[in-house]
């Protein structure tokens, strides 16, 4: 809603607190389920925004996958994402989707239209990515941008949801704006039972209200 507060947003000051709320939301209300890599547990579709990532952050340093974040981080503090969906952004069909979406946000800075898609149309199904689209828009003179998932293993969801902020980042930059939050959908957020223990062991060690 323009101008005031959507309250069905879930809003969460840090990545840490974030990655805890969406754990603890597929593990309240999920239910048994399946998925090419075996059974999960599936949660409810959940919209939530974050306005603070960092490697940093002091849940995800305790509790995270410290190796993992190490590579991400070590090279590059703003690391955005790389490999195939790095193509996808730079150079779909040709296009630079990040540049296109920056030209069309500076010649039409109230538009909505600012949303790029990283499927292709007739592809396999094991190639379509989990990450869907982006969407950019300028709103109180930033940039918010939207992460939009198929679905996504949310034990390890903070891993996609730091190097989406240099993503928007690399835009907010392009247009001299600051950025602000980040807002994430995913349509089946999910744990796979393999890791169901190390899901219980995080929600254990956290208080209720993280």
């Amino acid at each position: 809603m323009a101008g005031g507060v959507d309250r069905s947003v879930q809003r969460w000051e840090t990545c840490g607190r974030a990655w805890i709320a969406v754990l603890r939301h597929v593990w309240a209300a999920g239910e048994a389920g399946m998925e090419d890599h075996g059974p999960i547990i599936e949660g409810p579709p959940i919209l939530f925004e974050i306005a603070s990532l960092s490697w940093e952050d002091p849940i995800l340093r305790e509790y995270g996958d410290g190796a993992r974040m190490s590579r991400w981080a070590q090279d590059r503090p703003r690391r955005t994402m790389d490999g195939e969906l790095g193509e996808r952004l730079r150079d779909m069909n040709g296009v630079h989707q990040l540049h296109w979406v920056a030209d069309l946000l500076r010649s039409r800075p109230w538009t909505t239209s600012a949303w790029i898609s990283l499927t292709v149309p007739g592809e396999g199904a094991e190639g379509v990515p989990t990450l869907a689209a982006l969407s950019f828009r300028i709103r109180d003179y930033r940039l918010i941008m939207t992460a939009m998932f198929r679905s996504q293993n949310v034990y390890r969801g903070y891993l996609a949801y730091v190097p989406l902020r240099g993503i928007q980042l690399e835009v907010a930059d392009d247009l001299g704006l600051p950025p602000g939050p980040l807002r994430v959908f995913i349509d089946v957020p999910h744990i796979e039972v393999a890791d169901a223990n190390g899901v219980a062991t995080v929600l254990a060690a956290m208080p209720e209200a993280a």
